[in-house]
C-alpha cells in the first residue's frame, strides 16, 4: 500500500506538469491565446497555426506519446508505468518551452515551411502536453500492432493533407531538404 502512495498518479502528474509548464511558458511572454482574440478548437495553416486548441500537428503530439511509451518501455522497464508517464510529461513540458524559445521559432522559419510561425499560445501549449499524454496511455493499453496502425494514420492524415507530419518536421529541423521543401510548397 505504501509503495502505491509513493508513485505520482497519472492525472496529478498530468496536471502539475501543465502547472509548471504554463508558469514557466506565462514567464516568457508567451501569449495565453491566440493574438487575433479568439479561442476555437482547430487553428488552420496561417496565423492561427499553433494557436488555438488543436491543429494539424496535435496528431504529432499524440505520436509523441506512443514513442514515448515505447521508447521508456524498452530502456526503463523496471520503472513503474506512473514513473514513465511522469518523465514523459517532463520531456514534452520541455520540448514545449524550448520550441517556443526564440532560437527554435527562428529555425522553424528558416528550416521548414513555417515562414510566418512566431511560437504557440499557451493554450495550444498546454494542449500539446495533453495529446502527448493521451498517446501515452492510449499505447499503454493498445495492443503493439494497433499502436503501429494509430501512429502510421497519424502521420499519413498530416502528410496527404498539409505536406508535413512529425517525420518530416524533424528531419527538416535536423537535415534541411531543398527537395522537401520544394514538395511542401506544392513546387
Amino acid at each position: 500500500m505504501a509503495a502505491s502512495l509513493s508513485r505520482p498518479k497519472p492525472l496529478l502528474a498530468l496536471l502539475v506538469t501543465l502547472g509548471l509548464a504554463v508558469a514557466i511558458l506565462w514567464a516568457m511572454g508567451r501569449p495565453p491565446i491566440c493574438t487575433c482574440g479568439t479561442v476555437s478548437l482547430w487553428g488552420r495553416i496561417g496565423p492561427t497555426q499553433s494557436q488555438m486548441l488543436a491543429d494539424w500537428y496535435s496528431p504529432s503530439h499524440i505520436v509523441h506519446g506512443f514513442l514515448f511509451y515505447a521508447a521508456l518501455a524498452w530502456l526503463w522497464s523496471k520503472a513503474p508505468v506512473d514513473r514513465r508517464f511522469s518523465f514523459a510529461l517532463l520531456i514534452e513540458a520541455a520540448w514545449e518551452i524550448a520550441e517556443n524559445t526564440p532560437m527554435i521559432i527562428d529555425r522553424y522559419r528558416e528550416a521548414t515551411m513555417a515562414l510566418g510561425y512566431s511560437g504557440d499560445s499557451i493554450l495550444n501549449s498546454a494542449s500539446d502536453i495533453a495529446m502527448m499524454a493521451l498517446g501515452f496511455l492510449a499505447a499503454r493499453k493498445l495492443p503493439t500492432w494497433a499502436s503501429i496502425a494509430i501512429v502510421l494514420v497519424l502521420e499519413l492524415v498530416p502528410l496527404i493533407a498539409i505536406r508535413d507530419n512529425l517525420t518530416l518536421n524533424v528531419v527538416m529541423l535536423l537535415a534541411p531538404s531543398d527537395a522537401i521543401l520544394n514538395w511542401q510548397a506544392g513546387a
